[in-house]
């Protein structure tokens, strides 16, 4: 009797239990769907804060936040429902595969399988029939040319068949990508040789007087009105080392001896260092051309899923034609790509070693599932285009550290190929660095490099309402900065001048000589007072020097074809400047009024990738593609360095989002196609 009065509650319980947990998590989803819709509004109102403020800081003189008008409302709330329109179409291809209503979207879906059904089709009976009559009402013989409708649909998809057939066998393995990017860009080395600016020389500057250093030529630190290579960046006097050295890790330490040592070279051997300079943007163009041809291999033609369980077969290995043609197009064409093959200014190098990185990642990711050993080739890949972004570009060792943390959190069987292709490079090279400059054998780079926000700040309200900085601010500010000499040097695209890099016209503003350790713990706690008492100023200096990198009607600051013409190309060199002179400004000039022109020219520029890739990125968090997340979140981390780079919109900085763009939407819509897939399996 007992029985039946314990067992009715425990099935009364049961279900009243799986009520509460179906309830919790349906609660729980609808917390998560909010969280990722609210990320991906808040990604929109920062685009569209960036854009709509473009108008008020491309004045110069006297723009400011303040003068915010109903205009920059208007752009604000048009470009908040452009961008999110642009994730919500996003969304809804990834969810139910199509943008278009349902009946547009099967009515354009049964004509273009009529289109294409043609392209095998002979001429229909009815244009028999006609072509008979024509004939027999010509005795004479006259010859008459009548194409019908159905012929010119027939031949237009014919050849737009033939022409993604032609594309795909063309592309379709590693060695004939390989002669695709050699043959495209083959024209860029041999016509304009080479593209570079100030860094170069510096660095080449710095490697002669360490190498008058090593063989004996006693070169004691100059005086107080001459200039060394520490004085040029600068670096603080109080970081160097008391036995003179020369080199430093201003611009990463091994490129440094790379550049310097091919140009000294160069100079025994010609006399001067333009041999060197073109052999080194050479080898930079065949880098490109391996790590572009490789990472394409990887996105389009998948290799690996001959060999492996782990393809997806909801869409096939291969991409088709179309996105071949407008990736490779991309490279080909778009001055962003096209001059960083040749420009010797570390950001191209880093970017192209990106590139290789990032096609690695992809094939990490399409291995996952079943943990695939990555083959040698690939390891080897890994560990070798880590160690070029970490020689070429000091920031890589941050996004470096944290994919090690976020690819062994998501891929820990694996973890050993991420320690050693990932962990021992950055070890090795970042902490031989770090060894180097604690033993006074190189000099480190200044940490006031890092503080061009702060510096941007200061040094607007130093301009605009130097009365807005108090006595005790003043007081902490005064012994690392000259006040009138920054305000006087302060430039909203770029905070170079605020440190008193370069060496014409240069202005004391850092008091790099004089400064000390103790100067500089003081100078947080005035830059905190400053922007306290001035917050819109303050606001002002961060916009102003950050909002071009997600403004797509900004024009660059500093583009990419500045180094094909730069002074220090056509008129500095010794005998570059005299090849092709007239046709590298030409080409300058060719890609600077492409650029100009509205929407049109907006592919060209860098800022164009960054904010479709935020854009694109915001939709995978929508999608909680979780694992494909892990390998672009160095892209989100690159948009972090835009932001407190020393320069607004400086193109060099957006190459590598540029660069895998295209790769990037071609694995959004490969996962949309196989989700798809999936739900309807499930169906």
């Amino acid at each position: 009797m007992t029985s039946p009065a314990i067992s009715k509650p425990a099935a009364v319980a049961e279900p009243i239990v799986s009520a509460t947990n179906s309830r919790s998590h349906t609660q729980l989803a609808r917390l998560g769907t909010i969280a990722r819709w609210t990320l991906a509004v808040l990604a929109c109102l920062w685009l569209s804060l960036c854009t709509a403020v473009g108008p008020l800081y491309w004045d110069f003189e006297t723009g400011t936040i303040a003068h915010w008008n109903w205009a920059n409302t208007a752009i604000f709330i048009g470009s908040f429902v452009i961008y999110l329109g642009i994730i919500v179409i996003l969304v809804r291809l990834a969810k139910i595969g199509r943008i278009l209503p349902a009946k547009l979207s099967k009515r354009w879906s049964a004509a273009k399988q009529r289109f294409f059904a043609s392209a095998g089709s002979v001429e229909s009976t009815a244009d028999s029939a006609t072509a008979a009559k024509s004939e027999a009402g010509n005795p004479k013989g006259k010859i008459r040319f009548r194409i019908s409708p159905h012929l010119i649909v027939s031949s237009v998809a014919r050849a737009l068949l033939f022409c993604n057939r032609w594309i795909v066998r063309g592309t379709n393995r590693f060695w004939k990508l390989l002669l695709v990017f050699f043959i495209g860009w083959l024209w860029i080395p041999t016509t304009l040789l080479a593209a570079f600016g100030a860094d170069v020389r510096s660095q080449i500057r710095e490697f002669s007087w360490a190498w008058n250093q090593w063989t004996g030529l006693k070169q004691p630190y100059i005086g107080f009105f001459s200039f060394v290579p520490m004085d040029i960046y600068p670096t603080a006097h109080y970081m160097w080392p008391s036995n003179p050295t020369y080199l430093t890790d201003q611009h990463n330490i091994v490129l440094t001896l790379i550049y310097g040592a091919t140009a000294s070279f160069s100079r025994y051997v010609t006399g001067s260092n333009d041999a060197g300079i073109v052999v080194l943007a050479a080898l930079q163009m065949l880098f490109a051309v391996f790590c572009c041809a490789a990472t394409a291999h990887r996105f389009l033609n998948r290799p690996w899923m001959n060999a492996t369980a782990a393809a997806d077969s909801a869409t096939p290995q291969q991409a088709g034609g179309l996105a071949r043609f407008l990736i490779l197009l991309f490279f080909m064409v778009c001055p962003l790509a096209v001059f960083s093959t040749i420009s010797l200014t570390k950001s191209p190098l880093f970017a192209f070693a990106f590139v290789w990185w990032f096609g690695i990642g992809y094939e990490l990711t399409q291995t996952w599932k079943p943990s695939v050993k990555l083959p040698r080739h690939s390891f080897i890949a890994f560990i070798v285009s880590t160690s070029v972004m970490l020689i070429s570009a000091k920031y890589a060792w941050y996004i470096i550290a944290l994919q090690i943390v976020l690819a062994i959190i998501a891929d820990r069987r694996r973890w050993a190929t991420y320690v050693a292709a990932l962990l021992i490079p950055t070890v090795l090279i970042h902490g031989g660095i770090a060894y180097a400059i604690s033993s006074n054998m190189i000099i480190g780079g200044d940490p006031i490099e890092s503080r061009g926000v702060q510096l941007q700040m200061i040094a607007r309200v130093a301009q605009r309402n130097p009365d807005g900085i108090s006595d005790e601010a003043m007081k902490n500010l005064s012994p690392v900065f000259n006040k009138d000499q920054m305000a006087d040097a302060y430039s909203q695209q770029d905070a170079d001048p605020v440190k008193s890099s370069g060496i014409q016209a240069k202005k004391v503003s850092y008091k790099w000589r004089t400064v000390t350790p103790d100067d500089m713990a003081n100078f947080n706690k005035a830059w905190l007072d400053i922007v306290e008492d001035n917050p819109v100023i303050a606001f002002d200096a961060l916009m102003a020097k950050c909002f071009g990198y997600f403004n797509v009607t900004d024009q660059p600051y500093v583009s990419m074809g500045y180094y094909v013409s730069s002074d220090y190309v056509q008129k500095n060199s010794v005998w570059i400047k005299s090849y092709n002179h007239d046709w590298r400004e030409h080409i300058a000039a060719f890609a600077k009024s492409w650029g100009l022109i509205p929407v049109l020219g907006w592919p060209t520029h860098g800022n164009f990738y960054v904010v479709l890739t935020l854009l694109f990125g915001a939709a995978e968090v929508i999608r909680r593609r979780w694992l494909t997340l892990m390998t672009h979140i160095p892209l989100l981390l690159l948009m972090g360095v835009m932001i407190t780079a020393p320069a607004n919109n400086f193109e060099r900085h957006m190459l590598p989002v540029a660069f895998v763009f295209g790769f990037v939407v071609l694995t959004y819509w490969r996962e949309s196609r196989a989700e798809l897939a999936k739900a309807t399996d499930h169906r």
